[in-house]
């Protein structure tokens, strides 16, 4: 949810009716995340308080919790406040982006003054403090049009108005800098009847200094979007620096952001392009538009002495594009000449680094994806006036392209012809969609492939073998790992770095799937390799997930999460015994990720591979592969189910992986104190501390289904306890969930949330998104039992979208299954039927999960025809559920229900 005061006031896009309500909301999120006390609100609020100001205050709150679903805004004893990150509150968000540096941004988020449509007592001063925010962006980098806007507001504000003529004098607008310096001397001397202070005066001195026009800069034939704040940005460097080396891949937009620094340079500017010559020295000579006879009176010189002569007095920005195939000689004319006069600044554009001392590297990277979107419109726009489309497709097209900025212009150019989703789906086979371009554009720029090939061709052997090689990755790779799958040295990859054909991020390496699709068409085969690599890499993080160390493991094989998936996806296509290693050795991985949903998915395409026989010598990771399938699989299970349990009989050690104990218990259900499924299922425990740990688990929720809640709560403890030593925040959250659980079912509501809580901690700090969202889910019903229906409602829509995200069914139902609950608390009794068939939607025909869900919805089904008056339909839900829950062996829900019918037998 995002929060908008920096205009009319918005949550997510969408005004809130009520006045006094937006007020409300206003103040809140001024203060997001800090508690406003009750006293500031009804000052805020109220001219006048009213008799009851309290009661009306908390009345305001209630009726703007209805108003917004899901706005969370807790209650504390001093006073409210609004839950909400500072990343989603636009005017924290601002001063982030501010403070940053990333001004262009900041002042993206104004969308007109502060507060545009709430008029209150505290609107006044909370105005003036963000309209200083606002005034300290613009001085940052604000547009002339943005700072002109600002004057008109504040006509005194002399450092706003000295901004302004800077601003105009870089964009070759002196007269109309001089015009609001004469401007604003009258006003000082009207108003106030002083003269300009040294701020404004400074900025009138600069301007009357200003020097000859602009000379030899190339003019352009289109718009500059997209790189507002690069701009800025590179210009400051330009001044405080000597050299400035623009690098990236090709394509970017390193020239035209080039020409665009040149093109506000107030002095002097020669521009020389590099791409067509081997002689840089006379290149320069040329941009310059010097003879190099007469230069002196006599004496033979080189072009490069010449050069020096031409230039020691010279005060010139020399923009050299295109340095990157002849960037040795370009390093050693363009440091010749720095070193020998003093007063030329260089901007030079390669795909590398010049490598000369002082050198400033501003990286032209990828555009984001609101510039991207934006200069896909313009371009799009200027073949085919009043073209229009979903944004959320241009944005997916520009992601796709890499934020390339020649790609982007190269696919707007084809909307003429093609529609944007016939453009979408070819782009697969980029380089043939993106084959025309500008015919005056140079040669290397008419494509995307030519874009490509010129970096390529520029490649030693051994790093385009490496570059080749490097495709087998997905989302990139650590050092040890392209070393290790490529066969490659660190110096041949860090080459590719400094040529920008591979970026670094951290302690990752990773390529652009333009160039990636490129690199890809000269690449061996080493998806055996990568696949092998992977195996052995998650082999030896398993054991480590289980201990104190478990959350640097799971961030290892997180970032490492695409690689994974993709070598699955081809184990399972070419290697079945290589595809159910993998997916029995991420096991763990998968699940404490909270990632079940998918684990289950690329186990049953692996099993539905194999076919009903496990390979000779797999079958303990066939049966793995088939207690991770059930829960998401469809159809029924039970086949599946006994043949796992079957080939779990024939073990005789506990498995290699422990975390398959578990799983198979949970895929047979509660097994009996002291029956054959009891007895196996602790032989095959080992004797490691967490798979004790998870014998306590086990033995507490076996206690607790069996209908002793004091014994299983004493065990989950116990297991609690057992899993912190261990380290593992997974098991411990599990034993905290099922805490919560009993407390729940006791109508214990404020020891559940004490647990809920605690485990729902511990679920944040591994990312586990499945797992978070039914802790959540736990966390709206205790809070339904403590009577905050809005609450329980936030959260119950929250872990639905949890859910959604993670792609987890059942968890989708449980959430749907809530709203039913909350719908019939509050007599709604028709949105209780539509939530319970929502519910029951989500639940695929596997075995113990879905079925054990499917038990829930029968019951809350009962409960609703209950609560109509209809007894007949109600018992036909709860015999229903009754059924379920024996055939569960769960005496808990078997207890309920009965009472459940006991209860309507009664007069």
């Amino acid at each position: 949810m995002k929060f908008g005061v920096l205009g009319p006031v918005l949550v997510d896009g969408v005004e809130v009716a009520a006045p006094r309500q937006r007020a409300l909301l206003a103040m809140l999120v001024l203060d997001a995340g800090r508690i406003v006390g009750h006293d500031q609100l009804i000052g805020g609020l109220y001219a006048e308080p009213p008799a009851g100001a309290a009661n009306a205050l908390q009345s305001q709150v209630s009726r703007l919790r209805r108003a917004v679903p899901g706005l969370v805004i807790e209650h504390h004893p001093a006073g409210y406040r609004l839950v909400a990150e500072p990343s989603v509150v636009d005017h924290l968000r601002c001063v982030e982006l501010l403070e940053a540096g990333r001004v262009a941004d900041a002042l993206a988020l104004w969308r007109g003054p502060a507060l545009a449509d709430v008029d209150a007592p505290f609107v006044p001063e909370a105005r003036q403090r963000l309209t200083e925010v606002l005034i300290r962006c613009a001085l940052s980098g604000g547009t002339s049009e943005q700072l002109r806007d600002l004057v008109a507001e504040h006509p005194l504000r002399e450092d706003v108005r000295a901004a302004l003529m800077r601003s105009l004098h870089r964009d070759g607008r002196q007269t109309e800098a001089l015009d609001v310096f004469t401007q604003g001397r009258a006003l000082l001397a009207d108003e106030l009847g002083v003269d300009p202070s040294p701020v404004l005066a400074s900025a009138h001195l600069e301007v009357l200094r200003a020097q000859a026009p602009h000379r030899g800069v190339p003019a352009q034939l289109t718009s500059f979007v997209g790189r507002d704040e690069d701009l800025r940005r590179v210009s400051k460097w330009l001044r405080d620096n000597r050299l400035v080396t623009l690098i990236g891949p090709g394509g970017t937009g390193k020239t035209r952001l080039a020409v665009e620094v040149a093109h506000r340079e107030p002095g002097e500017v020669a521009f020389v392009d590099l791409s067509a010559t081997a002689d840089v020295a006379r290149a320069v000579l040329d941009g310059l538009g010097i003879r190099e006879a007469g230069l002196l009176s006599a004496g033979p010189l080189s072009v490069e002495d010449r050069l020096h002569a031409a230039l020691a007095a010279r005060d010139v920005v020399l923009v050299v594009d295109n340095c990157e195939h002849v960037v040795d000689d370009a390093a050693r004319v363009l440091g010749g000449i720095l070193t020998t006069c003093p007063d030329v600044r260089v901007l030079a554009t390669s795909r590398e680094p010049l490598g000369i001392t002082g050198e400033t590297l501003s990286p032209v990277t990828a555009l984001d994806d609101d510039a991207a979107t934006r200069l896909f419109l313009d371009r799009a726009r200027a073949v085919k006036p009043g073209f229009h489309a979903d944004p959320a497709v241009i944005a997916e097209v520009c992601r796709r392209l890499d934020g390339i900025a020649l790609a982007i212009e190269l696919a707007a150019a084809r909307v003429r012809s093609l529609p944007l989703t016939e453009i979408a789906a070819r782009l697969d086979d980029r380089f043939r969609l993106l084959s025309k371009g500008s015919r005056t554009a140079a040669p290397r720029h008419r494509t995307l492939h030519a874009v490509v090939e010129w970096s390529w061709d520029l490649l030693t052997d051994a790093e385009r073998d490496l570059a080749a090689r490097f495709t087998v990755f997905s989302g990139g790779a650590a050092l040890d790992t392209v070393t290790a799958v490529c066969q490659s040295d660190v110096d041949t990859l860090t080459s590719l770095v400094d040529k920008s054909l591979v970026e670094v991020t951290d302690d990752r390496y990773r390529m652009l799937d333009t160039i990636r699709a490129f690199c890809a068409t000269h690449a061996p085969d080493l998806r055996r390799e990568h696949a092998r690599w992977f195996l052995d890499r998650t082999q030896q993080a398993e054991p480590h997930l289980r201990s104190h160390d478990q959350i640097q493991w799971l961030a290892r094989l997180a970032a490492d999460h695409d690689n994974l998936v993709a070598a699955v996806t081809w184990a399972t296509a070419h290697d079945l015994g290589l595809a159910l290693e993998l997916v029995a050795a991420l096991a763990t991985y998968y699940w404490f990720r909270g990632l079940r949903t998918e684990a289950a998915q690329q186990a049953d395409a692996v099993l539905h591979a194999c076919g009903e026989t496990p390979p000779h010598g797999r079958e303990q990771e066939y049966a793995l592969c088939l207690l991770i399938a059930w829960p998401v699989a469809t159809g029924d299970q039970s086949a599946r189910i006994r043949q796992a349990d079957a080939l779990m009989d024939r073990l005789l050690d506990p498995p290699r992986y422990p975390i398959m104990t578990m799983m198979w218990g949970m895929a047979l259900g509660a097994p009996e104190d002291d029956s054959q499924v009891w007895h196996r299922r602790n032989r095959l425990l080992g004797q490691d501390p967490w798979s004790a740990a998870l014998a306590l688990v086990g033995d507490g929720l076996v206690a607790r289904m069996g209908g002793d809640p004091a014994t299983g709560a004493e065990l989950l403890h116990r297991a609690a306890a057992a899993f912190t030593r261990v380290g593992d925040r997974w098991g411990a959250a599990l034993a905290f969930n099922q805490l919560g659980e009993i407390a729940l079912d006791q109508g214990d509501a404020a020891h559940a949330l004490i647990h809920i809580e605690r485990g729902r901690g511990l679920l944040d700090e591994l990312g586990a998104t499945e797992d978070t969202a039914e802790a959540v889910i736990a966390r709206a019903q205790a809070t339904l039992m403590t009577g905050d229906l809005d609450g329980a409602r936030a959260d119950f829509v929250l872990a639905l979208s949890l859910s959604r995200r993670a792609g987890a069914l059942v968890v989708q139902a449980g959430a749907h299954l809530g709203l039913a609950e909350l719908a019939r608390v509050t007599g709604d009794y028709a949105t209780a039927y539509l939530e319970c068939d929502q519910a029951w939607e989500r639940c695929p025909g596997g075995w113990y999960g879905p079925d054990q869900m499917r038990c829930h919805i029968a019951v809350q089904r009962g409960r609703v025809a209950k609560a109509e008056g209809d007894r007949g339909k109600a018992r036909r839900h709860f015999e229903e559920a009754l059924r379920r829950a024996v055939g569960q062996r769960n005496l808990v829900t078997e207890t309920a229900v009965r009472a459940e019918l006991a209860a309507l037998a009664a007069p």
